[in-house]
């Protein structure tokens, strides 16, 4: 009779295979449990990362005077890789015409780069835009700019002038010919409540800009908004190039003032074709809010009092007031008129242009005045409290000599403050919605001058 089977070498080897499949099991939860962990953990510094880029810390809403920058993630150079953005970024600074500019306009999304940028794409130059978008003043605004803009095929990079990769990214696909630097931080009360806000923008901004240009080949010709506020406490009258201007009135004064002498040392180091244009008390359809003409008319519609100031001396404060497009003429002549940067990959190669000049309407207006027209063409009383000008940065009387602009590149504005105030009121009562309770014969005059939005 035959033995049974020996099956206990069978049964070891089961339990032996058994064992190694617990064993290997065990490893790989151990391995996968780590991978996991390291992609977590990798994912959480990609959203921390994310979301400091993309949201102010939190200490600045104890702030209420701090200007917000909107970085967004997707328009740094990160971004900037895209095929699709690289696009639009061509396309928008590509000329239309023969021998067209390729023109970077910083601050595009604001009142004077919208419409300058509008009217380089009208006659057929390349535009691309540059804004951050800040909220200093309502950014819904500066986003019906940026949408208007987009009509007329011109792209806005959302970006700050501090961000030094974006603008290399940008002249790396673009090879500008031009620069329009009318990015800053506006305004000379709000000085005295974020003084930081100004050195960020109308210095630091300013150098990285300066400081990428110096470096492009070619390098652009670069015309650049300074500001009337330069002359401060001057008492000559009226204002020329001539004047002094090292007494600043204010901190927004100052950085003007500061830009002025570092265009200066840029033209004299690296090469940089340099224009600064002093504006004066610019105005028109879609201005900004904190404009004295601007809130005026949104104050009168709703009934509320407006302060009109007068001089420690009872005498009235008196601007000069240029309408829209009288500058945009100026900023195009004086783009017309720039010559060429003598500089190349950051070595100066010859004498540069250097020029100034200013940008006014030569024709002073009383505050009251100004009132009066808004009163006649709104169909409304003004509440009005005269008060002394406070002592925060604000000079009593501006008055611009532009025999210079209109030597060099032909500047001469015609628009009076009048005619210029029934075209903006036009504009405000459509933006807003509220002509019912405007002038019909306001809307009607502005008809007939013909004039466009």
């Amino acid at each position: 009779m035959a033995s049974p089977p020996d099956t206990s070498k069978t049964t070891k080897l089961e339990r032996y295979n058994s064992y190694i499949r617990r064993v290997n099991s065990t490893k790989l939860m151990a391995a996968s449990s780590k991978l996991l962990f390291r992609a977590t953990l990798l994912i959480a510094l990609v959203l921390i990362f994310f979301f400091t880029l993309n949201y102010p810390p939190l200490s600045s809403s104890e702030n209420p005077h701090h200007v917000h920058t909107h970085h967004n993630f997707l328009s740094s150079a990160f971004y900037g890789s895209g095929a699709s953005w690289e696009k639009q970024v061509r396309h928008s600074s590509t000329p239309r015409r023969p021998n067209g500019f390729s023109v970077l306009v910083t601050g595009a999304g604001g009142f004077v780069g919208t419409h300058c940028s509008l009217a380089l794409r009208k006659r057929g130059d390349g535009v691309l835009g540059l804004d951050n978008f800040n909220d200093y003043y309502d950014p819904s605004l500066k986003r019906a700019r940026q949408a208007l803009l987009s009509k007329h095929e011109i792209f806005i990079v959302e970006g700050d002038l501090n961000d030094g990769p974006l603008l290399t990214k940008l002249f790396d696909i673009v090879p500008f010919t031009h620069i329009l630097h009318l990015a800053a931080q506006a305004g000379v009360r709000y000085a005295m409540q974020n003084p930081q806000s100004y050195i960020r923008s109308n210095i630091a901004g300013f150098v990285n800009l300066l400081e990428i240009a110096k470096a492009a080949d070619p390098q652009p010709a670069i015309v650049w908004a300074s500001s009337s506020s330069v002359y401060g406490l001057n008492t000559e009258n009226p204002f020329s190039e001539l004047h002094r201007t090292d007494q600043p009135a204010s901190l927004y004064a100052a950085t003007k003032k500061a830009g002025e002498e570092i265009a200066h040392t840029y033209n004299h180091i690296y090469g940089l074709s340099l224009t600064g244009l002093r504006f004066f008390t610019v105005y028109g359809p879609w201005g900004r809010p904190d404009m004295a003409y601007f809130f005026f008319t949104k104050d009168i519609l709703q009934g509320k009092p407006i302060n009109i100031y007068q001089t420690q001396d009872d005498k009235e404060v008196a601007r000069d007031f240029t309408y829209i497009d009288d500058v945009v003429k100026g900023c195009v002549g004086a783009l017309d008129t720039a010559e060429k940067s003598t500089g190349s990959g950051g070595k100066k190669r010859g004498p540069a242009q250097l020029r100034i000049y200013n940008l006014g309407n030569t024709s002073p207006v009383p505050v009251g005045r100004l009132v009066g027209i808004l009163e006649g063409l709104l169909n409304v009383k003004a509440k009005k409290h005269i008060i002394k000008m406070p002592r925060n940065g604000d000079v009593p009387y501006t008055h611009a000599n532009v025999s210079l602009a209109y030597r060099d590149f032909g500047y001469k504005p015609t628009t009076d403050l009048a005619t210029g105030l029934r075209k903006f009121v036009k504009w405000y009562v459509s933006y807003y919605g509220i002509q019912t309770r405007v002038k019909k014969e306001t809307i009607k005059n502005s008809d007939q001058l013909g004039e466009s939005d």
